[in-house]
């Protein structure tokens, strides 16, 4: 165990694999049903969901940018420390390793237990403990090294391109055949504005995660890397998005999709029929563990970045170099998104999560725009190529007072009243210590 930096050993590919895992996961599966429902008109839905790529594209960029600039296993965590001071950074650490990272983890493990339970009867409970395993089970394989988890991160992301595809290819044999959509679409609905914001909160649920993958900036080879993993990957997402709503669309119809809780697995079994759908639930469980899987990558570095700057914490701060992961950052993210997956396994587990961590998340992302324009003119020596973070930060402001409206006075509450933890946390590092011997 040493506290040695990482090493640059990621090229733009195995980089590329981490960010689309970290969005293309069970989002596209879950939440392409309630954007349907809730604006009920087709082109609007499609017309969501190309806004989110584009809008995602826009992040992509703001993070490119700052990645190359500050290269840093933090992430964000870099970015906003220097643009707004230590005390902001350190509310961002811990919302990520308390709320963000934690629950998103969890909230994923619960959707492959959910799909598990498609095939195999599960109760509550069980469905926790499926969870927890894979939590368990994605963290020892991380701890093995850098190398072999982004190398299993590929794999995993593959799978999940497949799923998407093939269910472009299930619509279009629907069409060669001639069979009509499951339920005709409906009168469409005129664009209402809160209707199109609720919407948008479940597309970017879907496209969110792009920003993790800024923690990996100090270990591509090159910075050109970056760039290249962010934007590329976040382009190969947006074409999957429209590919699978478009499929959903043409063989679900926009009542059918809006209806369904499994639209995948439910426009598989009208192509192919069981064979289908059993297909599908497996890909859909694999999508959430490959998310999973880069939460673990990414999720400890935040922890080990801050605990480098905080004495009290220093025990955090080890990374193994023989393995390249900081191990012991690892494990207690590990055990906080156990905590996380106990508590929702008592209650709804997967919409518990969301609304535990939206907020935050989307505060947070907020913040991010505006640090861009503030270190561009703190420090102009550093190369700036992208002008997109107005774009960036006016999008995020609109999903997070969506994202607000939704969970409503009591999922703010607590997912804020984390954050005042967190700063009650700050403030107890930062309390004098009694001198030794009573001096």
């Amino acid at each position: 165990m040493t506290t040695t930096a990482p090493r640059r050993v990621l090229g733009p590919f195995a980089a590329a694999s981490v960010v689309v895992g970290m969005v293309v996961g069970a989002g596209i599966f879950r939440s392409a049903s309630l954007v349907a429902a809730n604006l009920q008109n087709d082109m609007l839905v499609l017309a969501a969901w190309a806004l989110g790529g584009l809008f995602a594209l826009c992040g992509a960029l703001v993070y490119a940018e700052l990645s190359n600039a500050f290269p840093h296993p933090g992430g964000d965590y870099r970015f906003l420390k220097l643009a707004y001071g230590p005390l902001v950074g350190f509310l961002f650490a811990w919302s990520r390793f308390a709320v963000i990272f934690s629950a998103s983890a969890a909230m994923l493990a619960f959707v492959a237990a959910d799909y598990l339970a498609e095939l195999v009867p599960l109760s509550g409970l069980a469905r926790g403990g499926v969870a927890g395993l894979a939590i368990v089970v994605l963290t020892g394989f991380n701890l093995a090294g850098v190398k072999r988890s982004t190398n299993g991160q590929i794999v995993l992301v593959s799978a999940d391109v497949l799923a998407l595809l093939v269910l472009g290819i299930a619509s279009a044999s629907l069409i060669a055949s001639g069979t009509p959509p499951l339920t005709p679409t409906p009168v469409p609905q005129p664009f209402g504005a809160a209707a199109f914001g609720q919407a948008m909160v479940f597309v970017m649920l879907a496209f969110g995660g792009f920003n993790d993958a800024a923690t990996l900036s100090a270990e591509v080879r090159r910075p050109r890397d970056m760039t290249l993993a962010m934007v590329g990957g976040m382009g190969m997402v947006t074409a999957l998005y429209l590919l699978a709503n478009w499929a959903y669309l043409t063989g679900l119809g926009g009542a059918g999709l809006a209806a369904s809780a499994a639209p995948a697995a439910q426009l598989m079994a009208i192509a192919f029929g069981q064979a289908g759908q059993v297909t599908m639930v497996i890909f859909v469980g694999i999508a959430a563990l490959a998310i999973v899987n880069a939460l673990v990558i990414v999720g400890g570095r935040t922890l080990y970045a801050v605990a480098g700057d905080e004495p009290a914490l220093g025990r955090l701060a080890a990374w193994d170099q023989l393995a390249g992961v900081p191990r012991r950052a690892i494990w207690v993210q590990c055990a906080v998104s156990l905590c996380l997956v106990a508590w929702g396994s008592l209650s709804t587990g997967f919409a518990q999560m969301v609304d535990f961590l939206s907020p935050v998340f989307w505060l947070f992302l907020s913040l991010t725009g505006p640090a861009l324009i503030i270190l561009r003119r703190r420090l102009p020596q550093v190369e700036r190529p992208f002008l997109v973070p107005l774009v960036f930060t006016g999008g995020c402001l609109f999903v997070l007072q969506s994202s607000l409206r939704y969970v409503g006075w009591t999922g703010s509450a607590i997912s804020f009243g984390m954050l005042a933890l967190g700063l009650g946390v700050r403030l107890s590092l930062k309390a004098p210590q009694p001198a030794p011997d009573g001096k």
